[in-house]
């Protein structure tokens, strides 16, 4: 059952793609999420998917789902946008992602999709460009700009704290929230007065 909201703001998940030991996705969600609750327009859904615990093996269309997946899907349904937050492992994104990604379809569709990535040089620009396409493949809208980190432990202010104060950093956020937020609106009404379905 969706849990109740105020209509007029919208509902994001921010999902931490990487459940490897030593990850750095929990701090770059962290960061962004706090950025994303300054916004009076947006509700904000931290989802970690090392403690969603999606099991590894899919199961079989007419056996029972498991019920981490089952857990997890009232708040990926009830979301009107995802931003996905995924380290570069050789090239791509980490295995973790690819299998919450493949667990679910409708919960996706018509839904627009965000990726903040982070990486080495590339900024992780390598696995975004992936799952833009995987997202199209489930129906849902990738948007265009996306927030790129490259060679992000360099981004330790002296105090220690992350990231450092960077405002070319702080307009990439802005105009990736502002597109995510035009189309999580646009597609919201377009599903509310015609249902998506394929």
């Amino acid at each position: 059952m969706p849990r109740t909201r105020d209509s007029d703001r919208l509902r994001v998940a921010v999902i931490v793609g990487s459940t490897r030991n030593g990850r750095f996705g929990p701090t770059v969600a962290a960061w962004f999420a706090a950025r994303a609750r300054r916004r009076a327009d947006l509700e904000i859904d931290l989802i970690d998917l090392a403690d969603a615990a999606l099991p590894q093996t899919l199961t079989d269309q007419d056996e029972a789902l498991p019920a981490p997946v089952v857990a997890l899907a009232p708040r990926l349904a009830d979301a009107d946008a995802f931003v996905v937050v995924t380290p570069e492992y050789n090239r791509s994104f980490p295995a973790s992602l690819k299998n919450a990604i493949d667990w679910y379809h409708g919960e996706w569709q018509a839904k627009p999709v965000a990726v903040v990535s982070y990486g080495n040089d590339s900024g992780g620009l390598l696995a975004a460009a992936q799952l833009r396409e995987v997202f199209a493949e489930l129906h849902a809208v990738a948007i265009r700009d996306g927030v790129a980190l490259p060679r992000y432990w360099e981004r330790f202010a002296p105090d220690g704290s992350w990231p450092r104060a960077n405002a070319e950093c702080d307009a990439t956020v802005k105009t990736t929230l502002d597109q995510l937020t035009w189309w999580a609106r646009a597609l919201r009404e377009a599903r509310t007065r015609h249902p998506y379905g394929v």
